[in-house]
């Protein structure tokens, strides 16, 4: 009898902590959408994503002017929707220009 006491008290407060853990676990992201990229200055790039609660950032590769630098890639920071991301542009052709989503 005293073992199925401590048998039901350890399978609920084992259910109780998996219900405190699933409480105070963190929202979900949903991943940022409506997003542009743009060249506010000539040595510039920026990403601008309108919805979501995730994170983007602009990612770059130049074929710098310069043949023995050759590709150049940059990134900016992440940030969240609704913000700006931008990046240093390398004198060159524009390769590649990207946003990154998380």
């Amino acid at each position: 009898m005293r073992s199925r006491k401590r048998a039901v008290a350890l399978a609920s407060s084992t259910l109780l902590a998996t219900a405190v853990l699933m409480g105070a676990s963190p929202a979900a992201h949903a991943i940022p959408e409506n997003c542009t990229t743009s060249q506010p200055a000539v040595n510039r790039v920026a990403s601008y994503c309108a919805t979501g609660t995730g994170e983007h950032q602009v990612a770059v590769t130049v074929l710098h002017v310069n043949p023995a630098v050759g590709w150049v890639a940059n990134v900016g920071p992440w940030v969240p929707a609704g913000q700006v991301s931008e990046a240093g542009l390398p004198p060159g052709t524009i390769v590649s220009l990207r946003i990154n989503k998380r």
